[in-house]
């Protein structure tokens, strides 16, 4: 442990991450001794798959939301979002309308049911999917909406639940960079819609590595996930495995995944869920720096929720405007020389060659996509990112941009 510990201050490093701090990585996760502690006692208790601690981080999250939503458990959000299709009984001949500036697990799951997504146009200020372009994408063959809340900002889901509702729609909330996000005082996941999904992605506002949550009210969709999510066999393994009385028999009633999350992911979950209002509390503090430290540069700023509202700032992104004196490639470039990492979230996915070829789209359809993707960018922010580190990304930018 010395000669590690050694090694790392030599390279100037966090022993944790293992990262050189001279290097400001894009994202980082914040795990502390509480997550290293609890997943120790998991792997000591003997049950490392789904079993008591994946049920109590499923309580949990479902009181952390309250209103009486049931939560199901899954190994990614990509997990989740198919089984939220299947158990709607999406399938072939079926169209989903999904946003273009997403990534692309949102429409892949349609594909994986034989359906085809309908790819729609953004809002020029919130990035988030338009009203406006769901509306004119409705066909008799629609049978769902997918709206994402891009970057942690909640979608403008009063206008899309009330079109699912004129023309029978579902609606399932793709969360992935949404916890926790409130939209009029309410959480994202007790909203109006079908089902919500979100992510614990290394990168996302928490962590359990990999893994997500379902979210429903509606208990015989929610019976529906579980079975499906490990091989539709009808009695859990944790049941069978500890009744003190012979349980060993099961049935398998359909032909389920294998999208179980374990209980060493688990373990982690409990622990990032009672940091996620800090979290989210320090995430917010830091837009408001990167906002006031931005002000005045050629740069378009995100877009903040309204009065009553909050942002779950998973994503800090920015778009160059007309005026600044270099392009987007060339800034990502000259602030990864000085030692600055960021990202672009996302290519639009008409721009992608399975998507453009296979559903035969062009990017002239897709004129707010295609012009804020030009531009944008996204700047590194995270919970263990230290004021200084903010700093030198408002002053690299102030340097490149003035």
């Amino acid at each position: 442990m010395a000669e590690q510990a050694q090694a790392s201050a030599q390279l100037n490093t966090d022993p944790l991450d293992n990262i050189p701090r001279t290097f400001l990585p894009f994202a980082l996760p914040d795990i502390g001794d509480e997550e290293i502690r609890a997943v120790e006692v998991c792997l000591r208790s003997g049950w490392v798959t789904t079993g008591p601690t994946t049920r109590r981080f499923e309580q949990e999250f479902r009181a952390y939301l309250g209103d009486d939503v049931e939560a199901i458990s899954v190994n990614s959000a990509t997990a989740g979002l198919h089984l939220a299709l299947e158990c709607l009984g999406i399938g072939p001949g079926d169209e989903v309308i999904v946003p273009t500036m997403t990534f692309t697990a949102t429409a892949e799951v349609v594909r994986y049911l034989g359906a085809r997504p309908v790819f729609v146009d953004i809002d020029p200020t919130t990035l988030n999917i338009s009203p406006s372009a769901v509306a004119a994408a409705i066909t008799p063959r629609t049978r769902a909406v997918m709206p994402v809340h891009y970057a942690g900002l909640a979608c403008d889901m009063d206008a899309i639940l009330a079109l699912a509702r004129r023309h029978g729609l579902r609606v399932i909330e793709d969360a992935a960079h949404a916890f926790p996000t409130r939209l009029d005082g309410k959480l994202v996941g007790t909203l109006g819609s079908d089902i919500t999904v979100f992510s614990f992605y290394a990168n996302k506002t928490m962590t359990t590595g990999e893994g997500g949550m379902i979210v429903t009210r509606n208990a015989e969709l929610g019976d529906r996930m579980r079975c499906m999510r490990l091989h539709g066999i009808s009695r859990d393994a944790f049941d069978r495995y500890t009744s003190r009385v012979p349980a060993w028999f099961y049935e398998v009633i359909a032909a389920g995944f294998k999208y179980n999350l374990t209980d060493i992911a688990a373990a982690i979950g409990i622990e990032q869920l009672r940091k996620i209002d800090r979290f989210q509390q320090r995430r917010a503090w830091m837009a408001q720096r990167y906002d006031e430290g931005l002000a005045g540069l050629p740069l378009q700023l995100p877009a903040h929720p309204a009065f009553g509202s909050t942002h779950a700032w998973h994503l800090y992104v920015v778009r160059l405007q007309d005026g600044a004196p270099i392009g987007r490639d060339e800034l990502i470039n000259a602030l990864a020389e000085r030692g600055i990492g960021t990202s672009v979230h996302f290519i639009p996915l008409h721009r992608q060659p399975y998507w453009r070829e296979s559903c035969g789209l062009n990017p002239d359809a897709f004129p707010v996509a295609e012009a804020s993707y030009a531009t944008m960018l996204t700047l590194p922010l995270y919970t263990r990112m230290l004021d200084a580190d903010q700093d030198r990304v408002i002053a690299a930018l102030h340097e490149l941009l003035s």
